[in-house]
């Protein structure tokens, strides 16, 4: 059975100089968390010591992404630079591993008249999708100025992947202060907002209409839906209030892919199979992340009803969504 991983991360050193020499306010600290045990490591390697990470968990093709917050925060002319060096290097680490990897581009959020060249452009490298985030700057990723980049990514068939990132320093300030300071980053992260934070901007995404306007465009989610899944009950009420053409479930089942992120419980799964279709559920581990063995991955593949279905999230629409041959 082949096995596509596509939320795989990585970064580059001249990333992390940049983003580690902007000022304290708008410093991302959940760049700590790439710091402890050997992700800094494991994150840096595209080359024999990820390829024998993935031998190790039996995972065919890794689909890299930079890791958390990419160049978002940066000013634009930074932005656009790296965003461009990023690109490079993943389509050069692919080319030397063309059976194993593919790529997500980086963009230059922080620049949004550049948005779409650089997808165009990456596109063309060969990379099979992108990854950003719920808001640079001020900029949300509904604002109309960004509206080119979806158009874009719907013409191209280019997956755009929304991967949570920290919490605005107001939001922070609001919901996630009062503990000591790890805690406090842990509540605003992967205890909490992070998730919230992906999910709101994907709720966002629905009530501005992008869909309506691009049909095609299709988005995808880690985490099993980052909470949205859990909480459509309630969401579907805005879909008129929006005055949307759709309910808000119906928007996340035809337009949206759900990814595992490593997270192996099958009352997670049985969840999601009960709100969308076995088709829309695709297979990650979140690496260096999250880190399941070969025999947490085998053991929880075994929770599909059918051959058909574990081939479909193992592989087959991850294949499908992203263009890959195997």
């Amino acid at each position: 059975m082949t096995l596509i991983a596509i939320e795989e991360h990585w970064i580059m050193p001249d990333l992390i100089s940049a983003l580690q020499a902007l000022p304290e306010s708008q410093r991302d600290e959940s760049l700590a968390f790439n710091e402890m045990g050997d992700k800094q490591q494991r994150l840096q390697d595209l080359g024999d010591g990820r390829i024998a990470a993935m031998d190790a968990q039996g995972i065919d093709v890794s689909i890299i992404a930079l890791t958390p917050p990419g160049t978002q925060p940066l000013p634009p002319a930074d932005a656009i630079a790296l965003s461009r060096a990023a690109n490079d290097t993943a389509a050069a680490a692919v080319g030397k591993h063309p059976t194993r990897l593919r790529a997500l581009s980086t963009l230059p959020m922080s620049a949004p008249k550049e948005v779409a060249r650089e997808l165009e452009r990456a596109a063309g490298l060969g990379h099979v999708g992108t990854m950003v985030y719920g808001r640079s700057g001020d900029l949300f990723l509904d604002d109309p100025a960004y509206d080119d980049f979806f158009a874009t990514a719907a013409q191209l068939g280019q997956p755009v992947f929304i991967h949570p990132q920290l919490p605005s320093k107001a939001v922070r300030d609001a919901s996630y202060r009062g503990f000591d300071p790890m805690t406090d980053l842990a509540l605003a992260t992967f205890g909490w907002g992070w998730h919230l934070d992906a999910a709101t901007a994907a709720l966002r995404l629905i009530l501005r209409g992008t869909f309506d306007r691009h049909p095609d465009l299709r988005v995808v989610l880690g985490h099993w839906g980052e909470m949205l899944l859990f909480w459509l009950d309630r969401a579907d009420s805005l879909s008129r209030i929006a005055g949307l053409e759709r309910s808000v479930s119906d928007y996340v089942r035809s337009n949206f892919f759900i990814t595992s992120s490593g997270m192996l419980n099958p009352a997670l799964l049985r969840h999601a199979l009960s709100v969308t279709t076995v088709d829309r559920l695709i297979f990650s581990t979140d690496y260096p992340f999250q880190s399941p063995t070969r025999e947490d991955i085998t053991t929880f593949l075994g929770h599909f009803d059918t051959d058909a279905d574990r081939d479909k999230f193992s592989s087959a629409n991850a294949a499908a969504l992203y263009g890959i041959s195997y």
